[in-house]
């Protein structure tokens, strides 16, 4: 800014220490010896000076530049003074004028002031005269200018600050002492359907829910300011209709829920010296969709997202509710325990989606079973517990479990699959069988089993007699741990084909139990059970030793470094020392780990994934490759091709089964075919059972198969001895591709 001493001495103008722009001014004097005078007078004062000795020469610099300030005589000989102000204000030149004139006449000043001049000197005007008037002028002008920067800036705020409020997410509102709206933003349109003249002069009860009348009286009408106001206060508010500038919020009720925050509004009374209430200013937020979301999040706590069923902790909470009731009645309630029948069949046949829909199926028709007041909640897997409150006797428990079988004997239509299931239900009568949630839950699990036992598809209450179940399950760990002690387990292979060669090129390994007294039992018959009974530690340690021992003994007969291919429990890849017994026992017996292939499925990735992907990754490392058992059946499948360190793909022999037609087209074989070929995978189709399915996956570019057209699993001695009779090629080492390590 530009400033001037008190003594009407011009300071230089200077800004941060640097120079500025210098004040410009026009000297107008038909006399040179004036003119000269007056520029020398100014000359050094810190102005920039142009001169001009003509009213013509005047108007054309006032018309190519610019000027602070004009120091104009009134007598020109070409124009006069009055007409070269004329012409300034016609193009309205912003510069301020003073009018230095001999003329002693009255007329010419009230002309030149009409005319907007600053001031009038008469000649002849002193020095200080002069200094203290163009000091004066060229400061007034710098506030003039001043005050115009700030009512731009306060205009320019208050746009800005009604833009704001108006284009907040939330209702900003101001209400008088009375409680009715002075101000309300344009959101409150938007959100509630009102339009704020319908809302100014109104009192706040207009939108409040009847329900919240009483908490928002104290929010609506806050008068405390600072920390002590109100915070987050959640009301109901009405809508008419749904509003939304955005078009994509709706409000399918006729009540919103905010958010609501107000703090009170005081003016000083001069008379009393107090702050005086005058109002409340509030912001209320739309909480609608974050209270709805909690209620889902609260749903999904307590229900089973697939089937929309109580979960386990809701059915607990149920049935302890349903025990305090009959314990006050002295009446009888009942508890059931469903196992589906046949379901893992169809899980590992259909695959899991097809499963997923035939359990909420099966939900559907349970739920049409039941009265009102009884639950049925999901246990989770093909498991349903059910409580039957104030039963008139046990028939009624069993009229609904009838009811059960009767409603599932129906077939299931999946996608054009018919399918047949069945259930075994075991009922447990609170308080004969028991008066604790957990007793309950047990027995009616022990009575399940023994209809499993009796060969399913029916009911059965529990009686003490049955918990000979429980012991026949610890006579099953017994002799399974025999079994390990005893050399019972046995490891059988079923060769994985070449199918243009015809020639073994490697194998899956699947265990076998020679039971003493039941003969040899498939995997699937007591590994389930060793899976529940912490057993798989020590069957997999056993495991890695008999294959190690059975490889050795193979390629010492048959000459053939056949790759092998074995399945882990995920129970032994989470154990810590997991990878130090892989490479042991590989060291110990001599055995490539390029020779090793293990097969994961989707339970490795559900139960621990970081901690798998990292165990196998030190496989990989050590040369051992792995494998995609069962792909496209799993929810996390393709994941899979990213997470892991894949090096095999196996199709699922319920897609092989699919395949009755060479000439067909089946695209999520192709698919996965296509997968495997983009990623440079290894692909090995399981359950290849017939030519036709064989020569279709042949043309689509899967040559290794395993499955009963070729090989059904075979003992170490008849796989050794299918080996010899293939011989091997001579000069031919089998070469993989190296396992693909990812980084954790």
């Amino acid at each position: 800014m530009n400033e001037y001493r008190a003594s009407g001495e011009a300071a230089l103008p200077t800004l941060h220490g640097e120079s500025v722009n210098l004040p410009r001014l026009l000297l107008v004097d038909d006399e040179p010896r004036l003119l000269a005078s007056l520029y020398e007078l100014l000359r050094d004062r810190g102005f920039d000076l142009t001169t001009a000795s003509s009213g013509s020469e005047a108007i054309a610099h006032l018309s190519r530049s610019r000027f602070d300030l004009v120091l104009l005589d009134l007598r020109l000989p070409d124009i006069g003074g009055h007409e070269i102000m004329d012409f300034m204000n016609e193009r309205a030149v912003d510069a301020d004028v003073i009018v230095m004139s001999g003329e002693v006449g009255i007329d010419a000043a009230i002309g030149a002031l009409k005319r907007g001049a600053y001031d009038y000197l008469r000649k002849p005007y002193s020095r200080e005269e002069l200094m203290k008037t163009v000091g004066n002028a060229l400061e007034q002008r710098r506030l003039a200018s001043a005050n115009t920067r700030i009512a731009q800036q306060l205009e320019n705020s208050e746009k800005m600050y009604r833009y704001l409020v108006d284009s907040s997410p939330d209702i900003i509102y101001t209400l008088n002492h009375e409680g009715r709206f002075t101000f309300v933003n344009d959101r409150a349109y938007q959100l509630l359907g009102f339009s704020r003249d319908e809302l100014i002069g109104k009192h706040y009860s207009i939108l409040v829910h009847d329900e919240d009348l009483e908490r928002a009286r104290y929010v609506f009408n806050e008068r405390r300011v600072d920390e002590r106001a109100s915070r987050n206060v959640e009301l109901r508010l009405k809508c008419r209709g749904a509003r939304s500038n955005s078009g994509d919020r709706t409000f399918n009720n006729t009540l919103m829920t905010i958010s609501l925050n107000s703090i009170g509004m005081h003016v000083p009374d001069s008379e009393v010296q107090k702050l005086e209430f005058f109002g409340t200013y509030g912001v209320a937020r739309d909480i609608t969709d974050r209270k709805r979301a909690e209620e889902v999040i609260s749903y999904q706590a307590y229900h089973d997202i697939l089937t929309d069923l109580p979960n386990r902790i809701l059915f607990k909470d149920r049935l302890g509710l349903a025990v305090i009731q009959a314990k006050r009645k002295l009446t009888e309630l009942a508890v059931m325990f469903i196992d589906l029948d046949r379901f893992k069949l169809v899980n590992d046949t259909l695959g899991h989606v097809k499963g997923d829909e035939l359990l909420q199926q099966v939900a559907v028709r349970l739920k049409d079973c039941l009265r009102k007041g009884d639950t049925l909640a999901r246990q989770g897997g093909d498991e349903f517990t059910i409580v039957l409150p104030e039963l008139r006797d046990r028939d009624d428990a069993r009229i609904i479990a009838d009811k059960f079988l009767e409603s599932l004997h129906r077939p299931f239509d999946l996608d054009g699959h018919e399918v047949h299931i069945s259930a075994s239900i075991g009922i447990a009568i609170y308080p004969g069988d028991g008066e604790s949630i957990d007793e309950l839950l047990r027995h009616a699990d022990i009575a399940m089993y023994q209809v499993k036992a009796l060969g399913k598809n029916g009911h059965s209450f529990y009686h003490d007699s049955m918990l000979d179940v429980s012991h026949q399950k610890i006579a099953l760990e017994q002799a399974l741990r025999r079994a390990l002690e005893h050399n019972e387990l046995e490891m059988y292979y079923q060769p994985q084909i070449d199918s243009t060669s015809g020639r073994i090129v490697g194998a899956e390994a699947l265990m076998r139990w020679n039971h003493p007294t039941r003969g040899l039992l498939s995997a699937g018959e007591f590994l389930p059970f060793a899976e529940e009974n912490g057993l798989m530690l020590p069957i997999s340690d056993w495991m890695i030793g008999a294959l190690c021992r059975d490889m050795l003994q193979w390629n010492l007969a048959s000459g053939q470094a056949v790759r092998l291919s074995l399945n882990l429990s995920p129970q032994y890849l989470d154990r810590g020392d997991f990878f130090e017994k892989m490479r042991g026992a590989l060291v110990r017996y001599g055995i490539s780990p390029a020779q090793i292939e293990v097969e994961i499925t989707e339970n490795i990735c559900i139960r621990n994934p970081q901690y798998a992907i990292e165990q196998l990754n030190k496989l990989c490392q050590l040369g051992v490759s792995v494998a995609i058992d069962d792909f496209g059946t799993g929810y996390s499948s393709l994941s899979y091709l990213h997470r892991f360190p894949i090096h095999t793909m196996k199709i699922d022999q319920s897609f092989v089964k699919e395949i009755h037609d060479a000439e067909g087209h089946y695209p999520v074989i192709l698919a996965i075919i296509s997968i495997a070929r983009g990623l440079n995978l290894h692909l090995v189709a399981e359950g290849v059972e017939t030519e036709t399915q064989a020569n279709y996956l042949r043309s689509n570019g899967c040559e290794t198969m395993q499955g009963y057209l070729f090989h059904r699993p075979i003992s170490l001695s008849n796989f050794i001895g299918v080996l010899r009779l293939q011989g091997p090629i001579a000069g031919h080492t089998a070469v993989f591709p190296p396992p693909r390590a990812l980084s954790a």
